[in-house]
Order: structure tokens, then C-alpha cells, then sequence
């Protein structure tokens, strides 16, 4: 069984910073691309950002210039730097990750964090 613990939200002003952590735990495990998803109250969840085992990353067009996401992969952690936040950027932040557990491919998902920007 893998878990992935996220921490790092909380409640900000506009224009603020936050970096939301995640790390993954278990045994027997390979970690392959990581992410960050969030959903707002009343939509559906959407892809922030991926990165890739090789450190390639992709983000979605509203936080590129504002995020960065970054992964340590000896500690199978995932961290989410964000800049500038926006009111628009309010949501729980969910950390993703494939993780592959005897040769079987699996998604895994966090319990969320909450992040909150005030305006």
C-alpha cells in the first residue's frame, strides 16, 4: 500500500506565496510521474501541474510563470512553489502520483489540501 501525504496549505492574501509538499510512502514501490490537481467548490477537478520521473514538466496555462513544481527522487516527495496568487487559484490541492507496484501501474491520490487566497 502507497500513501501520499500532502501538507503546506493554508490561507493567504493575493499576491502571496505558498509551497504545498507531498510525499509518498509505502514499500516495494517505483514512483513515476507526479502532479498536482485541484478542484474548486462547484467545478471539477483539473491538472496544475506534472512532472515526469526525468524532471520534464507541463503546467496548465493560468499558473505558468506563477508555480513551479519540482521533485525529490530519492525521497519520493513532490513540492508546488506558487507565486503571485490569485483569488482564482482558491481550491483544495490535491498531489497525484503512478506508482508502480510489481510491474502494475496504479494512480495514486492524496487527502487534499486546502488552499485558500483572499482578495
Amino acid at each position: 500500500q502507497v500513501q501520499l501525504v500532502e501538507s503546506g496549505g493554508g490561507l493567504v492574501q493575493a499576491g502571496g506565496s505558498l509551497r504545498l509538499s507531498c510525499a509518498a510512502s509505502g514499500s516495494n514501490f517505483i514512483v513515476n510521474n507526479m502532479g498536482w490537481y485541484r478542484q474548486a467548490p462547484g467545478k471539477q477537478r483539473e491538472l496544475v501541474a506534472v512532472i515526469t520521473s526525468g524532471g520534464s514538466t507541463t503546467y496548465r496555462d493560468s499558473v505558468k510563470g506563477r508555480f513551479t513544481i519540482s521533485r525529490d527522487n530519492a525521497k519520493n516527495t513532490v513540492s508546488l512553489q506558487m507565486h503571485s496568487l490569485k483569488s482564482e487559484d482558491t481550491a483544495t490541492y490535491y498531489c497525484n502520483a503512478v506508482i508502480t507496484i510489481e510491474t502494475i501501474p496504479r494512480l495514486a491520490w492524496g487527502q487534499g489540501t486546502l488552499v485558500t487566497v483572499s482578495s
